[in-house]
């Protein structure tokens, strides 16, 4: 019960990494807003999941690129749960095509989701953390991010932002009782990664020393390191999670 009597956002939480997230830190006793774009059953399981483990729990809908949504998320949580102790960044899109094939509107929609999505939903809840002196941010990167990929120069230029956000932020909050870290994750078992075609899989695969795929929970705790006491004199860190890949 490492995080016990938090209140926690994670955004993008109604499946993937976000719902491990989710459910790894109700686990450790935290109470857990869910945020969903789409899929609001999807989202209403997890929520389910987590007071099953008997914590409250509450569902909310937005787009975190849409700054005017997130503060209505905020009011949202606040109403049902409290003000946020634990943020992690989660939510994100990929939109691959290579640099001369990629349009505008692809480079655009993913970095405005994961980057000003990170940017948002820092801003929107960090008032209520600097009015605790305490909080917990965990903004999530990529290794795609530290050594590129081709077709994804968008995803690319976005997570390696967010984690020179993450430093900055780091630096101005230290002195506040807030700490901002990054969790860089390798190749996940997630429903995005499956996507992936069976022979790029086979050669990603090929690629990490450990010879497999990482698996949510395995993310998940590098995210409660980090937000409980075990992380308290860590900030502006970003954790690699990747069975041994190296830029």
């Amino acid at each position: 019960m490492r995080v016990k009597g938090r209140i926690a956002l994670v955004t993008g939480s109604s499946r993937g990494l976000g719902r491990a997230f989710a459910l790894a830190l109700a686990e450790e006793g935290a109470d857990v807003a869910v945020n969903y774009v789409a899929n609001k059953a999807l989202a209403e399981e997890v929520a389910q999941a987590v007071r099953a483990k008997g914590r409250r729990s509450v569902v909310c809908q937005a787009d975190v690129s849409d700054y005017n949504q997130v503060i209505a998320m905020k009011g949202t949580i606040d109403k049902a749960l409290g003000q946020v102790d634990i943020l992690v960044n989660n939510a994100g899109v990929i939109s691959d095509k290579t640099f001369v094939k990629m349009d505008y509107a692809q480079w655009q929609r993913v970095l405005s989701v994961n980057l000003d999505g990170t940017f948002n939903c820092s801003k929107v809840f960090v008032e209520g953390m600097v009015a605790k002196a305490w909080g917990r941010i965990v903004n999530m990167t990529a290794f795609t991010g530290q050594a590129g990929n081709f077709g994804q120069a968008n995803y690319a230029a976005a997570t390696a932002g967010i984690m020179a956000f993450t430093k900055s932020l780091a630096k101005e909050l230290a002195i506040k009782g807030i700490t901002v870290n990054a969790v860089a994750a390798g190749f996940v078992e997630t429903d995005m990664v499956r996507t992936m075609p069976e022979r790029v899989l086979n050669r990603v695969i090929e690629q990490i020393p450990m010879k497999r795929l990482g698996r949510p929970e395995e993310v998940a705790r590098a995210v409660i390191f980090l937000v409980s006491s075990d992380g308290d004199y860590i900030t502006g860190q970003e954790l690699s999670i990747n069975g041994g890949l190296f830029v």
